[in-house]
């Protein structure tokens, strides 16, 4: 395809943000790659409406002897009829990768073959609009790439950035508790190397515009194989410049800029999506002027929540809520509670105080729960994630009956549906797994503790079974996503208004649908005690209805009761 002279003018202003002089020659070698990749054309009509859940999953999630996995995965999803409530779905990464479950890729242009073909992919975009992960920070050390460095082969022989171990590198912004080079042989000898993450995962050197244009030739071809959502993974850390803080820097939005551009011109209606495990302002620094990503992950929500149910004191959730910006028009918040990382404890920062964060990873650890740590420049090591299932997280182990568990997570489920955004359900949520202790021991690796694989006659059987608490999970979980998708005001742009009441269990929202004929009071307990919720004394009230029961809710002089950990949608 060709881009106008405006979409043109556009991508020559930020690559000479990046590359000054070198401009012209980048451009010109980037409309070769645009030419070279046949556009898909427009994806929607409409970006987003409140059909639209994401559901976050790895190709290998169900597997069967003797089938490609993502074969087997598509028969599980479909014989459930999930598409029918789960309109996006996220595919991990589905490439030949060395370690950290697909993230240290090899190949980023291939489909790893134990997971099948990219027909296999394309036969589960039919039932699901595609979220593709562009690994952009890193490439696995196994990548041809990288190997191709190691013996100093052009171009990959400055693909990737060295670094005198003698540099002070204390302003860095770590994110893990490991060394930030790592010394590589090489047949020009020992190089230290940049390694953000970890050993096997190498990062790029985007001050070469080789690096970048690689990277966008990448990105063609996922939107030429169908990728509705392009989530571009720890982006935040792109840019390196010695004596800063290499996070968040200027030249890293203009490359989320220019990917935006790109987007927006080849395949239209296509949603970028910046992955950034920081604080909030941070965070939605990320939507630019509206001219980054149309989402950014809501990453506050899923300690906040947690907290509140494991304090039983939702207090700075709702302050939160209260402050949170709408987002732009053509932008909108990711929510989720649990991904396939932990939960992030960064997110945190300047929300809640120091001693209930310090509480709320006690917690995890009592619940069988782990914390990976980041290194501070002082040297010290803090929390900077939670290892653990969401489903577990919410387990107290004080509990007598089990079923205060299935309840307490439910509700957790009920408030992140219900806030305004579009909503992702990581696999493990949707059908409440417990913790993998075990995987963590096989692999060594605390992630692998909410990162499980189901034999998918395993799994048959567990949700065949009523009394599993993964079938309850699984049934109840279907049915709210059946009834939040057909709820216009629970669409991504639907006004919220937060209610406040004077005990600090509970949490109050009020959706209004765009064209203001719809709306829904959300109301949760997050305590084990029944509350009284004092509605509007002063006027009469008209019935109100339960969604999530069906029921009618009996008001009295203006007010009504919620059972512990109960969370209705009302409407009137």
């Amino acid at each position: 395809m060709t881009l106008n002279q405006h979409q043109i003018a556009r991508l020559r202003g930020r690559l000479a943000e990046l590359y000054g002089d070198q401009a012209d020659e980048c451009l010109a070698r980037l409309l070769t790659l645009v030419l070279h990749h046949p556009s898909p054309g427009p994806r929607h009509t409409a970006d987003w409406d409140q059909r639209d859940v994401v559901l976050v999953c790895y190709g290998d999630q169900v597997q069967a002897p003797g089938r490609p996995h993502l074969q087997t995965l598509l028969d599980f999803l479909t014989a459930y009829d999930l598409p029918r409530s789960l309109r996006q779905l996220h595919l991990l990464p589905f490439f030949p990768s060395s370690s950290d479950d697909g993230f240290s890729v090899i190949d980023y242009r291939a489909v790893d073959p134990e997971l099948g073909t990219w027909n296999d992919v394309s036969e589960l975009g039919h039932h699901f609009g595609l979220m593709f992960d562009l690994v952009i920070n890193h490439v696995s050390v196994s990548s041809l790439w990288f190997q191709n460095y190691v013996k100093g082969e052009p171009p990959y022989d400055r693909f990737f950035l060295e670094v005198d171990p003698g540099a002070d590198l204390s302003r860095v912004v770590r994110p893990r508790s490991l060394p930030l080079l790592t010394s590589v042989p090489t047949d020009r000898g020992v190089r230290h190397v940049w390694m953000t993450f970890s050993a096997d995962q190498v990062d790029l050197d985007y001050h070469n515009p080789d690096v970048l244009l690689e990277m966008i030739g990448v990105l063609l071809l996922y939107l030429q194989r169908g990728a509705r959502l392009i989530r571009v993974d720890a982006i935040a850390y792109l840019w390196k410049e010695l004596g800063t803080s290499c996070i968040h820097l200027r030249p890293t939005h203009v490359v989320v800029k220019l990917l935006r551009d790109l987007v927006d011109a080849v395949a239209p209606g296509t949603l970028l999506i910046t992955e950034t495990n920081v604080p909030h302002a941070e965070n939605v620094s990320y939507f630019g002027d509206g001219d980054e990503a149309h989402l950014v992950y809501q990453f506050s929500l899923p300690p906040l929540l947690l907290e509140a149910f494991v304090s039983e004191d939702a207090t700075v959730l709702c302050d939160w809520l209260e402050r949170l910006e709408p987002a732009r028009p053509g932008t909108t918040y990711l929510n989720f509670t649990a991904s396939h990382d932990g939960i992030g404890v960064r997110p945190l920062e300047g929300l809640l105080p120091g001693e209930r964060i310090a509480r709320l990873v006690d917690a995890v650890r009592q619940r069988g729960g782990l914390v990976s740590t980041r290194r501070l420049a002082n040297g010290e090591d803090a929390p900077y994630e939670l290892n653990t299932t969401y489903f577990d997280a919410l387990r107290n182990p004080a509990d007598a009956d089990p079923q205060w568990h299935v309840r307490r997570f439910l509700a957790s489920q009920a408030i992140m549906l219900a806030v305004r955004g579009i909503p992702a359900v990581y696999f493990h949520s949707l059908i409440g797994t417990a913790n993998d202790s075990g995987a963590v021991t096989a692999t060594g690796r605390a992630r692998s503790i909410n990162r499980r694989k189901y034999a998918a006659d395993e799994l048959r059987r567990i949700l065949a079974d009523p009394n599993s608490v993964s079938a309850q999970v699984f049934n109840a979980y279907r049915d709210l996503l059946t009834k939040r998708i057909a709820q216009p005001a629970f669409h991504p742009d639907a006004e919220q208004q937060v209610r406040r009441f004077d005990d600090p269990a509970l949490i109050g929202f009020l959706r209004t649908s765009l064209d203001r004929r719809h709306q829904i009071l959300v109301m949760a307990n997050v305590s084990a005690v029944s509350k009284t919720v004092c509605l509007d004394a002063g006027r009469d009230l008209p019935v109100l209805r339960d969604l999530l029961t069906g029921a009618n809710m009996s008001v009295a002089d203006g007010r009504i009761f919620l059972e512990p950990f109960q969370v209705v949608w009302l409407v009137w």
